[in-house]
């Protein structure tokens, strides 16, 4: 077994790996093929599979510049955004942007109409919470 590891470090060695961008790229692989079970046809199947290829294509590639700015992006522009709005608790706070710089806000719910100072522009505006 330890030879099988030495011999799968050797071969992986100067290669990207799975990074973020390639498990969201097998995590939305994996939607397309279960929802390919829903829907009847092949475009969802076969867009599944090719999203698989592409993810174990970009792990096993030695242009780490190129991934390093593909994984860059998709962080940046899919994942933190989608993070951050599914992160939020919405059970416990109101979230809301600031009339005039757009900061996001929040306060805690339940406490009627409230008085909120932002903490970049320092506007204080009020709410309904």
């Amino acid at each position: 077994m330890g030879n099988f590891k030495y011999k799968m470090a050797q071969f992986m060695m100067g290669r990207n790996g799975f990074d973020t961008f390639s498990k969201g790229l097998l995590f939305a692989s994996l939607v397309f093929v279960f929802a390919d079970l829903v829907v009847p046809g092949d475009i969802l199947r076969t867009l599944g599979f090719a999203l698989i290829i592409y993810s174990y294509f970009r792990a096993f590639s030695k242009n780490l510049t190129r991934r390093y700015a593909e994984n860059s992006w998709y962080v940046a522009t899919i994942q933190r955004p989608f993070r951050s709005y599914v992160g939020r608790d919405r059970k416990n706070f109101r979230y809301f942007k600031c009339p005039s710089c757009n900061q996001l806000l929040r306060a805690p719910k339940g406490r009627g109409r409230i008085r909120i100072t932002c903490s970049r522009c320092h506007n204080i505006f009020e709410k309904k919470v």
